[in-house]
């Protein structure tokens, strides 16, 4: 499935800001279920300063600095992406969850695809007893990963409600669990924690979801929101595979990925610093048009990360 996306990101200062340092991480990555066909990045101001690099999750990161004097940022992130996610791997025949833990801690393999960087805790997803303990339910020993991954995946999904007003970007994941409500950040943790609680890699994936507008609506433009879902290492030979527990489903061709890391922070759209007073406003934008449907009009969806 090829898709063209945009993203607009606009911030309003109530007063004029001097200088502005921007960590991007807009552009969407090759992997082995999706290819960057083109892709393109403007700032307005125009940047003073730019800087790519790639990030150490395979991440393409842009830096930026803005030294014109300015009461509107606006940063828009266009690509069209090829997403291409193989059938799903027959659950019942893979490794017991035991086997792949037992391969993930002797691996060696630091790089964006290996798994020994998405075991261990960060400030953001901390080993938590209460989150370790719901995840066990759905691994009694010797069953197999991806059908053990499924059941916990489908577990958030019912005991949690989503509310968009319920947690904050800083919200700590045991205070999203306690409450039982958040956003697919909090739902997406909550089961990074649990899993690495078992031994296991799992890994943060931020990006977009494909919605399909009501019959007869149209595509309205700007809608369209970012996503998170959970990458899960099953062994060597299965590698990793998708798991979205806010919508109980595998990440498929409705996917695009943006970054991967080990929670939010590693994989945050935008991060910086300004020099200003006042307030601020911020609007984001975002359309993911499939290649099949025409560019006008776009179709608005529902959906937030």
């Amino acid at each position: 499935m090829i898709y063209d996306l945009r993203h607009r990101t606009t911030y309003n200062y109530q007063d004029e800001v001097s200088f502005a340092r921007c960590v991007l991480r807009l552009t969407p990555r090759d992997s082995a279920t999706q290819t960057v066909l083109e892709s393109s990045l403007t700032v307005t101001p125009e940047p003073s300063a730019r800087r790519e690099r790639t990030g150490p999750f395979g991440a393409r990161i842009v830096t930026v600095r803005v030294d014109t004097p300015h009461r509107e940022l606006v940063i828009e992130a266009r690509a069209r992406i090829d997403v291409h996610v193989p059938p799903p791997p027959d659950f019942g025949a893979s490794l017991p969850w035991e086997a792949v833990r037992a391969a993930a801690l002797m691996t060696r393999d630091i790089g964006p695809e290996g798994a020994a960087s998405f075991l261990f805790p960060t400030p953001r997803t901390p080993i938590t007893p209460q989150i370790t303990d719901y995840a066990r339910q759905s691994f009694p020993p010797g069953r197999p990963i991806l059908a053990a991954v499924a059941e916990l995946n489908a577990r958030i999904h019912a005991d949690f409600r989503y509310d968009p007003g319920a947690t904050e970007v800083s919200t700590p994941v045991a205070q999203a669990f306690a409450a039982r409500h958040g956003v697919c950040q909090d739902f997406t943790q909550i089961m990074i924690v649990g899993l690495r609680g078992l031994g296991l890699p799992a890994a943060y994936v931020s990006g977009y979801l494909r919605t399909i507008p009501p019959p007869g609506q149209p595509r309205l433009e700007g809608a369209d929101a970012t996503h998170a879902w959970v990458s899960v290492w099953c062994g060597e030979a299965t590698g990793w595979v998708g798991f979205d527990p806010t919508n109980a489903i595998l990440a498929d061709n409705d996917h695009i990925a943006l970054a991967v890391g080990r929670d939010y922070a590693d994989v945050a759209p935008i991060d910086g610093v300004i020099l200003a007073s006042g307030a601020q406003t911020l609007k984001v934008e975002v359309d993911v048009i499939p290649q099949e449907e025409p560019p006008l009009p776009h179709a608005k969806r529902e959906g937030r990360g």
